[in-house]
């Protein structure tokens, strides 16, 4: 069961609550930025009767098989998440870019300067990395983390990574702006409910196999919690098709705007898995209404320890941004001006040629 109260008044929404304990409900409170809401938990049943009858009740919903609190109808203006000082979800597209992991100072921190450059949002990387092959590269762990904080601090970027286990996050915290919570671990509960009691961002990924439906529950998860500030995040989905490693389903990004008032991110990247198909479907991506992009880049792709196949050179990166500009506007968003506040505008970093990745 879920109430949702006229205002804030605090006598009203103590009586509800209790008038909902009293009836066998966990009562959690959610104030909200589009309302205050008292959620139920633990009974499927009528129980509560009368409860519409209170005081300041605006609502009851008894039947919440989908999202209640992530549906389009509980903040038709659409909700805007704060990365730094970038909201996403607003007129600016939001650009989180950086390598798929962390592999040491001066490969992340010559990404960060790069993407920092060009008008990235928000720096990305993997401290701890969940692989497919458990012979894989891992990530740098604790490491990883302190060398993604540094470079997010050089640069003046947010950093985003990934959270695997839900013990992780009080460590975690200090180190990261916003967790990531990966495709394989959509619909782990309790790793959701943590980073939902976090008070952080979370950019939420898709499951490869997951409906929409699914995956806006997974969402709820987090906000029931009492956090508002999830992005949720079209990665590619398994389908029959082998010539590239998941399909981008880009038919989920107008069905989400529609669905919720959440920010929809695409991440052509791991859609495709090809370095050469990153870029059109950035733009299509873009074209479709998507409030920003996650894309993966890395100095020297041919050597990197994970991802390198769908990972852009630091150019392409840069050629990303010059096509995807003229498609955001026409769109109606618009694109931070290169450089202007890290390293004087249009300027960009000097990489240096020749071995390592010293900038």
């Amino acid at each position: 069961m879920i109430v949702r109260m006229k205002d804030r008044r605090e006598e009203n929404a103590l009586a509800v609550a209790s008038a909902m304990a009293s009836a066998g409900f966990d009562v959690s409170r959610l104030d909200l930025p589009f309302g205050l809401f008292l959620a139920g938990m633990g009974r499927e049943d009528d129980a509560g009767g009368g409860i519409e009858a209170l005081p300041g009740v605006d609502w009851v919903r008894r039947d919440a098989k989908g999202p209640v609190l992530a549906a389009r109808e509980r903040h038709p203006e659409g909700s805007r998440v704060l990365l730094g000082d970038l909201p996403v979800g607003g007129e600016d597209l939001a650009l989180i870019a950086g390598p798929c992991s962390v592999e040491g100072r001066d490969q992340i921190r010559t990404a960060a300067r790069f993407v920092a450059s060009y008008g990235a949002t928000a720096l990305r990387g993997g401290a701890y990395k969940p692989r497919t092959s458990p012979y894989s590269f891992q990530g740098l762990g604790k490491e990883g983390l302190a060398l993604l904080r540094d470079a997010g601090r050089a640069t003046g970027l947010p950093v985003v990574t990934e959270i695997m286990e839900p013990a992780d996050a009080q460590a975690m915290a200090p180190f990261v702006d916003c967790f990531q919570v990966g495709a394989r671990s959509m619909q782990n509960f309790p790793l959701l409910r943590t980073v939902g009691q976090a008070g952080k961002p979370v950019v939420l990924k898709r499951g490869p196999s997951a409906s929409l439906s699914e995956f806006l529950l997974a969402a709820e998860y987090v906000l029931l919690q009492g956090n508002p500030n999830v992005i949720l995040c079209e990665r590619g989905i398994k389908t029959f098709e082998t010539a590239t490693r998941n399909t981008l389903d880009l038919n989920a990004v107008p069905v989400l705007k529609a669905a919720t008032h959440l920010p929809v991110l695409v991440d052509p990247s791991h859609g495709t898995g090809r370095q050469d198909a990153v870029i059109p479907m950035a733009r299509a991506a873009v074209a479709a209404g998507a409030d920003g992009l996650l894309v993966e880049v890395h100095p020297d792709p041919d050597h990197a320890l994970s991802d390198g196949d769908q990972s852009l050179t630091l150019t392409q990166f840069r050629r990303l941004v010059e096509e995807i500009r003229p498609v955001a506007e026409a769109v109606g968003r618009r694109l931070s001006v290169p450089g202007a506040s890290r390293f004087g505008a249009g300027s960009g970093p000097r990489i240096r040629r020749g071995s390592g990745w010293g900038v």
